[in-house]
């Protein structure tokens, strides 16, 4: 058998994807079962706080993969300056203020389907950050978010300051 014959072992996310991932990414399990197992969808990794600036991106990405989002349910506590709802694509998408904490973002696309992210802390380490997120996507994942970050350390602050 040649080399190239050899079967890769199939990987819920490859290597790749994990080097890959910077602060701004989301990552999703997507199941086209009828009923999902696990307790989150996915993970997003915000660059900051500001959901003006950060949440359109992750409901266009969203929108590719789950069709229209009708709206997102956060912690309000947990972001700077909140709004009612927001415009992306032409779309209003409603924003409602759920005490979900800080480590978790609900989506919901149509009238009833929800979808339960991990937000990973804007200031968290990259590689811890993309630990955290490959654990929330893993297949039959049963951590809930607080669970999840209790593992995931933020990056020291020496380590965010560029160079002198």
């Amino acid at each position: 058998m040649a080399e190239s014959d050899t079967p890769t072992p199939r990987k819920l996310l490859p290597d790749e994807i994990h080097r890959a991932v910077k602060p701004g990414a989301a990552l999703l399990r997507l199941q086209t079962t009828h009923s999902r197992e696990g307790v989150l969808d996915g993970a997003w990794w915000p660059r900051s706080r500001d959901v003006e600036t950060e949440l359109p991106a992750l409901i266009q990405a969203l929108t590719v993969h789950l069709g229209p989002i009708t709206r997102v349910g956060l912690d309000t506590d947990a972001w700077e300056g909140v709004p009612t709802r927001v415009v992306v694509d032409d779309r209003v998408v409603r924003l409602d203020s759920f005490p979900v904490g800080d480590d978790t973002v609900l989506i919901t696309r149509g009238d009833n389907d929800h979808f339960a992210l991990l937000v990973v802390p804007p200031d968290t380490a990259p590689d811890a950050a993309r630990d955290a997120m490959a654990r929330a996507v893993r297949a039959g994942n049963v951590a809930q978010s607080a669970e999840i970050l209790l593992a995931t350390p933020p990056e020291p602050a020496a380590d965010r300051q560029g160079p002198t």
